[in-house]
């Protein structure tokens, strides 16, 4: 059945969606009910309890809004309640969101970008697949090949397939899947802002706490380019560390070990020397003519 825009909008706004979480980031978990507009057609099947919008069609939740040349939204009945001896309906609830087409995923702080996507509201989780992903917070950029995953309650990102976290001061982390760990409202309030200002906890939200690097890590410093396995590394104070089949490179200067710590602030690495473990290395002279015999 396809239906105009403002019918469809009265149809929605009774369509609402479950309680989860006070919204943090990309979150859609809660709040008032969905609003879908869209500027071509719009298709309400019953039997199959989905809506269809298409043409320039978005969906608005809160402070989080789903951009797409096409959206779908699954719903379902809401759980029957009893009251005494009479079973009470309280109406419809959508569980999810498809999103098809140039489809961007903004909040007054975050975006999110690709091809398709889709989010689970009951486990507030954002899929989204395609070319060109990338995740934008206030303090970094998260691009990757195959997927970008938004975890809205445990306040995670996951890029997978060449992912590459990029920090606003150039700090760059990459390897096959990257794990960003942001701060959530909360954590943020505590956080004083610059001279003993009170903190802007909004831009706070999207600040990277801690991020975690597995397969391939390549992290770059000022002077080193560090590899390695598998690595963490910390935002806020420039630290982190590699390990696994670690080589450090200078210029033409290499160093191999098991693991290594790196400064992003001091642009300084080190190879970390485990029991047992041997450190080997290749040091090319700045002038080879004079050090030859």
């Amino acid at each position: 059945m396809k239906l105009c825009a403002g019918v469809l909008l009265g149809l929605i706004a009774s369509i609402s969606l479950p309680v989860i979480s006070q919204a943090q980031g990309i979150d859609m978990s809660s709040g008032g009910p969905v609003e879908v507009t869209a500027r071509g057609t719009f298709e309400v099947h019953d039997a199959d309890q989905l809506v269809i919008a298409e043409g320039d069609a978005r969906a608005t939740r809160g402070t989080s809004t789903v951009l797409a040349d096409r959206l779908v939204a699954r719903y379902r009945k809401r759980q029957t309640t009893s009251i005494g001896n009479t079973a009470a309906e309280s109406g419809n609830e959508v569980y999810r969101l498809e999103a098809h087409g140039n489809v961007r995923i903004v909040t007054p702080t975050d975006e999110a970008r690709g091809d398709d996507a889709t989010y689970d509201l009951d486990q507030s989780v954002l899929l989204i697949t395609g070319k060109k992903l990338q995740l934008t917070t206030p303090s970094s950029l998260m691009t990757a090949r195959d997927s970008l995953e938004y975890w809205s309650a445990q306040h995670m990102a996951v890029g997978r397939g060449n992912a590459v976290v990029t920090t606003n001061d150039a700090r760059r982390v990459a390897a096959d899947i990257l794990v960003a760990y942001t701060e959530d409202t909360a954590t943020a309030a505590k956080q004083p802002g610059p001279a003993g200002k009170k903190s802007d906890d909004l831009a706070q939200s999207g600040q990277i706490k801690r991020v975690d690097a597995f397969g391939n890590v390549e992290v770059r410093t000022v002077s080193d380019i560090v590899r390695g396995d598998n690595g963490l590394y910390l935002p806020q104070t420039g630290q982190g560390r590699v390990v696994g089949h670690v080589r450090i490179t200078r210029a033409d200067n290499q160093i191999n070990g098991p693991a290594a710590d790196f400064d992003m602030k001091t642009g300084v690495a080190r190879i970390i020397a485990m029991p047992g473990a041997r450190v080997e290395g290749l040091i090319v002279p700045s002038n080879p003519k004079a050090a030859a015999p």
